[in-house]
């Protein structure tokens, strides 16, 4: 018995949706960085401006890891009930994303050596809710 059945073209789909929201924060980050004259981040690093904003971003990291795992025990055992939105995983790590952001444009405008880098973290945030809220709001752009 199958409980949970995708069509054929899922996964082409799924394909399709993040090679198209890949390429829109890519270009807007591209544009960004050049029109604030920010340097390009390391792929895949942390980039902490100093020691402070690590042991912060640390703290706050595993900080969330506990909440998901507590939160993920609490609803798994609410079976008959509905789930605390406020404890699932994918609302824990917008959170995250949106914390660990912004405490990142903070550090970065009181201590960075370029004074629009503070700018480019903000607007990269703004732009990625935004996508998000539209994509989840138009049900995937009528994709699924």
């Amino acid at each position: 018995m199958i409980l949970y059945a995708f069509e054929s073209s899922f996964w082409l789909k799924l394909l399709l949706l993040i090679a198209v929201l890949s390429l829109a924060m890519f270009l807007f980050n591209a544009l960004m960085r050049k029109l604030l004259k920010v340097e390009r981040p390391k792929a895949f690093s942390h980039n902490h401006v100093n020691d402070a904003h690590s042991k912060i971003d640390w703290s706050i990291r595993i900080l969330f890891i506990f909440l998901m795992l507590i939160g993920g025990f609490i609803n798994a055992t609410r079976l008959d009930e509905e789930t605390y939105l406020f404890l699932e995983t994918w609302f824990l790590l917008f959170v995250l994303v949106f914390i660990t952001e912004t405490i990142r444009a903070v550090m970065e405008w009181k201590y960075a050596k370029n004074p629009n880098a503070y700018l480019y973290t903000i607007s990269q945030l703004v732009f990625a809710l935004a996508l998000a809220f539209v994509v989840l709001s138009t049900d995937f752009f009528g994709i699924f």
